[in-house]
């Protein structure tokens, strides 16, 4: 570890979240190295970009989650005891839960109830003075989620789940009320997800064949890999699991927005899904959407010429990954076009985690945001929209980042009638 490029500082923590998503990369380029060693939270972290260290740090047999996240993100953005903190059987066990609901006429159902309530909000729109963006794609996506989830919404709910599952994201890195107000959102959440868990348990009969139709059903049949029914709460934070990472599109959706407005000449040809990929792709690497992923080393390794020790808790930056100036060329300038004649690397593309969705803690829901992203282009060419004068700066040291508006739309209504 002496070898290491490190921060001698007694501790970092306020230097990351002063710094935000461009932490890891200064430091990376102050030491010229892809590691270096600081005290985060008061514990030696070893922190990593690049597709080298994504691949290391995906590698099951050497890096291990549990005990990784901090405890103050498991009770804001993860919860206890879900998907996230699993490793090895256990974790293959219940990731299969999540892929089964990954089919393409899952996704299709998803994605067809999200164009529905795009065009109920556009219908509505058409009489508003201004829409702010942000927390109309939140409603949008609450509303399509929970349906599809199987999860009951009645519409005198919605603004009040909404923003549950909102400040979960929001106040997850936060410090002081935000983040006091993200715990207490997931503890009603889970309550409210704990209580529709107990009434399908309560008579599981009436669900045995209908039990493929939604997550709610089940997740709350599913046993693990012992035979087990999972607790309740855990449950709860695994049907959450798929309710807050879909309202966290929104940002995506926003970003979308963003990119049409500041680089129109990038607009890709709607009637080209090659080129609407394209612009996705480009969207996920340049926009920041999570910042980092933790681990824990399962033994020593032998790495990049350094013993980095077992134990040690490893942050991958993936905003930094995606811009690491070895793997991407220009990696601060927005060109849709780079995807044109490159695939996409597991390793190096990870705004959602890197490696195998089946067996690495890479999101499932990635190729739900991916067509939900498509279809956000296809829905915002097909109306007519102005952005008025607001600040569209996107502050990287606030986590999660977003342009301060929100993105605010002017004179929205249906391009083609």
């Amino acid at each position: 570890m002496t070898d290491l490029p490190a921060e001698h500082r007694l501790d970092s923590t306020l230097d990351l979240m002063g710094e935000g998503y461009l932490y890891i990369g200064n430091r990376c380029q102050t030491h010229a190295s892809p590691i270096f060693r600081a005290r985060i939270l008061f514990e030696n972290t070893l922190c990593l970009r690049g597709a080298e260290a994504a691949k290391l740090f995906y590698n099951t047999e050497t890096c291990r989650r549990a005990g990784a996240a901090p405890m103050r993100l498991q009770k804001t953005l993860f919860g206890v005891g879900g998907v996230q903190g699993l490793d090895d059987e256990a974790h293959r066990h219940r990731k299969a839960m999540f892929m089964d609901l990954m089919s393409p006429e899952g996704i299709d159902a998803l994605v067809n109830r999200v164009n529905t309530e795009w065009q109920r909000a556009l219908t509505r729109w058409e009489t508003m003075a201004e829409v702010h963006l942000f927390k109309e794609c939140q409603f949008i996506l609450c509303r399509a989620v929970c349906a599809w989830a199987g999860v009951p919404l009645p519409e005198a709910d919605l603004e009040r789940r909404t923003h549950q599952l909102a400040a979960m994201i929001d106040g997850a890195g936060a410090v002081g009320p935000r983040h006091w107000q993200a715990r207490r959102s997931r503890d009603d959440a889970e309550n409210w997800i704990g209580k529709l868990v107990e009434k399908v348990r309560r008579t599981p009969e009436d669900y045995e064949e209908s039990r493929e139709q939604s997550a709610l059903i089940r997740f709350s049949l599913h046993r693990d890999e012992h035979g087990e029914l999972l607790p309740i709460r855990v449950v709860a934070v695994e049907i959450l699991n798929v309710l807050r990472p879909t309202l966290a599109v929104s940002r995506y959706m926003v970003f979308i927005a963003h990119a049409l407005h500041c680089w129109p000449e990038t607009r890709p040809d709607v009637d080209d899904d090659d080129a609407i990929h394209r612009f996705v792709q480009e969207v996920r690497r340049y926009y920041p959407f999570f910042p980092v992923a933790a681990a824990r080393l399962r033994h020593d390794v032998e790495w990049q010429g350094y013993t980095l020790p077992g134990g040690t808790r490893l942050l991958l930056d993936l905003y930094g990954t995606n811009h690491d100036p070895d793997g991407w060329e220009a990696p601060e300038t927005f060109d849709p076009e780079r995807f044109r004649h490159r695939e996409v690397d597991a390793w190096q593309l990870i705004p959602q985690g890197g490696g195998d969705h089946h067996v690495n803690h890479r999101c499932p829901g990635e190729w739900i945001t991916i067509r939900l992203m498509e279809e956000t282009i296809r829905r915002l060419d097909a109306m007519h929209w102005t952005v008025p004068e607001q600040d569209l700066a996107i502050d990287l040291s606030e986590i999660p980042a977003l342009p301060d508006s929100g993105m605010i739309l002017r004179e929205v209504h249906p391009r083609h009638e």
